[in-house]
């Protein structure tokens, strides 16, 4: 029989309090790296579930890999269920705001009194400092983190097209609790580890900040930014579609020229070095402009990647469900929704000894696995029919 090997984080617990994206993505990491990550909801499920517009893919996205258990905190004996859970657990994950759950009884301070290995991941707007008590959003860091005033055309602040600031928070929630379970295979002993929408933000620009401290010229808006390259375009092409290409070192240059005939920039010596054309973008990309439009979208990418030249076509999100780079290798996971339905979604963008992370759970249902849970706490059968009659609990 073939070995199957067994995932990194097999064995470690996690109980997540988690809800819209920045902790259900934290979360997301652990579950499908291999622990057991079970996600605690109120009576009538996560309020994320419902959410509409542009939060309708929320849940589906970044609970998969997880179970559901749906408990009324505010009563006395839910409450005690749940943290006789965590009491077992290894890892916690919140991203309420501040105090919300140290008035329910589930701050860092009371959970580590009875289980000091715990490992608490608050996920929050910002770190400790002036601004700790606001309420943010992905878009309300975006817009005071200096992001989308460099996504936007001047004057025009723009939010980044996706969730991309929650997601990042956490993933560095993710990597800071995987840096307090190595530190307490030494140590014995759990911590509270942060990571912030805010902060995340700052790191993000964090490149433009060092540009300006270098230069001494603020960093323009990318619409007016100054490329560092002087090919990293979007091109229209004859069919109506479009293509970026990008040539970025000296070497991408001569192979360029010779691929598309350019001979008389090949030839020309003050155009061999980068900076001198970037000095001269205003005479070679209308000249670009014009050759590129003689090609339509597939015969200039097949050119382009003949060459080894950085291209891409412009897709859209929907485009993904067919990529055939993602369809071969595990990119894509075939899910069932909650509500009904299946889909392909994105599996975790790596791969360990040869192999992605794949689907062992479904997004849950509201309290799908509530029974299991707790009777694998001991809870007794006959308690939970009394706390599901109570509406304490919710069980499928």
């Amino acid at each position: 029989m073939a070995h199957v090997p067994s995932k990194p984080l097999a064995g470690t617990k996690v109980v997540e309090f988690t809800h819209m994206v920045m902790g259900p993505a934290a979360g997301l990491v652990l579950a499908d790296l291999g622990a057991e990550v079970i996600k605690v909801e109120p009576i009538g499920g996560d309020k994320t579930r419902r959410l509409k517009g542009s939060g309708a893919g929320y849940f589906a996205m970044y609970n998969r890999n997880k179970s559901s258990i749906s408990v009324d905190l505010k009563s006395t004996r839910g409450a005690d269920h749940v943290k006789a859970l965590i009491n077992e657990a290894d890892i916690f994950i919140e991203n309420f705001r501040p105090g919300a759950l140290d008035r329910l009884g589930f701050g860092y301070e009371t959970l580590s009194a009875t289980n000091p290995g715990l490992i608490y991941c608050s996920e929050k707007g910002f770190l400790p400092g002036p601004y700790e008590g606001r309420t943010a959003l992905d878009e309300v860091a975006q817009m005071m983190g200096g992001l989308a005033y460099m996504t936007g055309p001047p004057g025009r602040p723009l939010r980044a097209g996706a969730s991309v600031i929650d997601v990042a928070g956490g993933m560095f929630g993710a990597i800071a609790i995987l840096a307090a379970l190595q530190q307490r295979a030494s140590t014995g002993k759990g911590q509270l580890v942060s990571a912030s929408l805010f902060e995340t933000t700052a790191f993000f620009v964090g490149q433009h900040m060092a540009q300006y401290a270098i230069t001494g010229t603020p960093a323009a808006p990318m619409p007016a930014r100054i490329s560092a390259w002087a090919v990293y375009d979007v091109f229209d092409v004859c069919d109506g579609e479009k293509v970026f290409v990008g040539v970025v070192s000296d070497t991408q240059w001569q192979k360029f020229c010779e691929a598309f005939d350019l001979s008389d920039w090949l030839a020309d010596e003050s155009l061999s070095k980068n900076n001198e054309r970037v000095a001269r973008r205003e005479e070679l990309i209308p000249r670009l402009k014009a050759l590129f439009s003689t090609f339509d979208k597939m015969q200039l990418m097949e050119k382009l990647e003949r060459v080894g030249l950085p291209f891409a076509p412009i897709s859209k999100p929907e485009d993904l469900f067919e990529d055939e780079h993602l369809n071969a290798n595990g990119g894509l996971l075939d899910i069932v929704l909650p509500e009904g339905g299946e889909t392909k979604l994105p599996s975790l963008p790596v791969q360990m000894d040869g192999l992605r992370p794949g689907l062992e759970l479904n997004p849950p249902r509201v309290g799908e696995h509530t029974r299991r849970v707790l009777l694998d706490l001991g809870v007794p059968e006959h308690e939970i029919t009394e706390l599901s009659a109570q509406n304490l609990i919710q069980c499928e």
